[in-house]
């Protein structure tokens, strides 16, 4: 039996700040050139400055991926052209796949830290780009939970092993690149040892500072992991990060604004059905 090989951090990528929908004030991460298949963009939403996100995103399209948006503090109310209208907060998170076309809308709201989540974006397969939309709410109680030494992983999608074989699956279970998502937090001195040979392999820490692999990795980090089986993380102060394993298509990408498809006509294509009206079906 050949030994474990620990997984080592060959690239490191600052969040940059950023502002979308009606002035949201972001930091972002994207790279539409492949370097994260099947992964597009990760979001970070921050602040405890109402005028920060008030605004939120009013109705707009997307079409060609999948969104995944999580809830640390604070919340959004989601409302779509399917008739999809509910509100997440703090540990909940929301799943659209967008197929052929949605339109919908995301307004925030805060509690008593602001406004603090996450929106992930991931590329759906060239089969699955004109495919039927599809939403899902996923609530906090309803994400199993691994634990480690000092540390837990609360696991939203895909599946996760222990370092000793204890596995989760997490509710959401059909994410484009067979990806899987969770929300790792350690403790001051905390560790935790994951089974992992996913292609594509993300740690983006949000607070604090994590030992990961052998490299430190600070807040609004994304460390992304070379091969092997495992991945270690540990922190001496305590810190915490969402983790992000999937497969890549390998396939071209044509992005422009909410719309990802694998050439420029089809992206044309887009741009057509939505001025005609024929967009959402």
């Amino acid at each position: 039996m050949t030994s474990p090989l620990l997984r080592q951090v060959d690239r490191l990528q600052r969040s940059q700040p950023s502002q979308d929908g009606d002035g949201v004030k972001i930091q972002r991460i994207h790279d539409f050139g492949g370097g994260l298949d099947p992964f597009l963009m990760l979001d970070e939403l921050g602040s405890d400055r109402p005028d920060d996100y008030l605004g939120g995103f009013p109705p707009h399209p997307h079409r060609g991926i999948q969104t995944l948006t999580y809830v640390i503090h604070g919340g959004l109310t989601h409302e779509d052209h399917l008739g999809h209208s509910s509100t997440i907060r703090a540990g909940d998170a929301q799943w659209m796949h967008t197929g052929r076309g949605i339109i919908h809308s995301e307004m925030p709201l805060t509690d008593s830290q602001g406004l603090h989540g996450f929106q992930l974006w991931l590329n759906l397969a060239a089969s699955e780009k004109m495919s039927q939309p599809d939403y899902r709410d996923v609530r906090s109680g309803e994400m199993p939970q691994l634990a480690g030494d000092g540390a837990e992983l609360i696991v939203l999608g895909g599946t996760w092993i222990r370092s000793d074989g204890e596995r989760v699956d997490g509710p959401l279970n059909a994410l484009a690149g067979s990806a899987g998502v969770a929300h790792a937090r350690l403790a001051a001195g905390g560790r935790l040892e994951l089974e992992s040979e996913a292609p594509t392999l993300l740690a983006y820490v949000f607070a604090g500072e994590l030992q990961v692999g052998d490299a430190l990795v600070p807040a609004g980090h994304l460390a992304r992991l070379g091969t092997g089986d495992r991945l270690a993380l540990a922190s001496a102060e305590g810190g915490e990060a969402l983790l992000l394993q999937g497969r890549p298509h390998g396939e071209s990408i044509a992005h422009y604004g909410p719309f990802v498809m694998n050439s420029q006509a089809e992206l044309e294509q887009a741009l057509r059905d939505y001025r005609d009206g024929t967009f959402a079906g």
